[in-house]
């Protein structure tokens, strides 16, 4: 589903793209990203998982600053699953170090280039130094606007679902809201992306054909993009090449073609 391989020089095809994708057609405003791969990548070099993960920071910067470029308003990129708990306590605590570090790192050129970073998902089970991280990024780039960045860590979809179905159930004991006045916006409003578009385009990386429990309310109309690159190795060129498919899709919302 990505364009062909050429011999032209990464960076110089993936600016010809951004040039292309500028013209020809809308920007999603809002761009999801399961980034998958980073321990087949490390596997595939005889490496250590945790070095598989610290090869996908690069990844993350890449996609912030093509998302940037792009005119990308919302960039949602799921870093860390509920289920990723269950992995060994030494794969898990080099994850939560790398969060550390990637926001110490960043948090600079974050603020500067204008990206709002929103940390989303269960966060009660962080460490505590990754808390204190968190909370650092997230208030040092609460006033900026040109993209919103929502990484998504300790979450799970069904997990949100059953939060807002609680919190509805809790305004209704309440007498805050009636049953019938439950409709998807009443839904909606109680999810982490609650003041968020849906997404216009999800992007798998590493080939696998799933969306892992991964904003199923909210990709109801998304379209999707599977990619065979490791998320390691995905970059702007790839961001472009998944954009640019995307605009030659016609997203119809259940009509007909007009």
């Amino acid at each position: 589903m990505t364009a062909a391989r050429s011999s032209v020089h990464p960076e110089s095809l993936a600016d010809e793209l951004l040039a292309r994708l500028r013209v020809h057609g809308a920007i999603p405003r809002h761009v999801a990203i399961i980034m998958d791969g980073n321990g087949r990548w490390a596997r595939e070099r005889l490496l250590p998982r945790p070095l598989g993960h610290r090869s996908g920071m690069k990844a993350v910067r890449e996609v912030v600053e093509g998302a940037l470029q792009a005119g990308v308003e919302y960039l949602s990129l799921f870093a860390f699953s509920q289920e990723n708990w269950q992995r060994p306590a030494t794969e898990v605590g080099a994850l939560m170090s790398l969060l550390e570090e990637y926001i110490a790192r960043e948090v600079s050129e974050l603020r500067e280039q204008g990206v709002r970073v929103r940390v989303l998902g269960d966060l009660s089970r962080l460490t505590p130094a990754a808390a204190r991280a968190v909370e650092r990024v997230v208030g040092e780039t609460a006033a900026n606007e040109k993209l919103t960045l929502n990484l998504f860590i300790s979450y799970g979809s069904r997990a949100e679902l059953v939060r807002a179905m609680r919190a509805l159930a809790e305004d209704v004991a309440a007498g805050v809201l009636a049953p019938s006045d439950i409709d998807d916006a009443a839904i909606a409003a109680r999810l982490y992306t609650a003041d968020c578009p849906d997404p216009d385009l999800l992007i798998r990386t590493s080939g696998e054909l799933r969306i892992s429990n991964f904003l199923l309310w909210q990709i109801a109309y998304t379209e999707l993009f599977m990619s065979p690159v490791l998320w390691p190795d995905f970059g702007r060129r790839e961001l472009f090449e998944a954009i640019v498919a995307y605009q030659s899709r016609e997203r119809r919302f259940g009509r007909v073609s007009a």
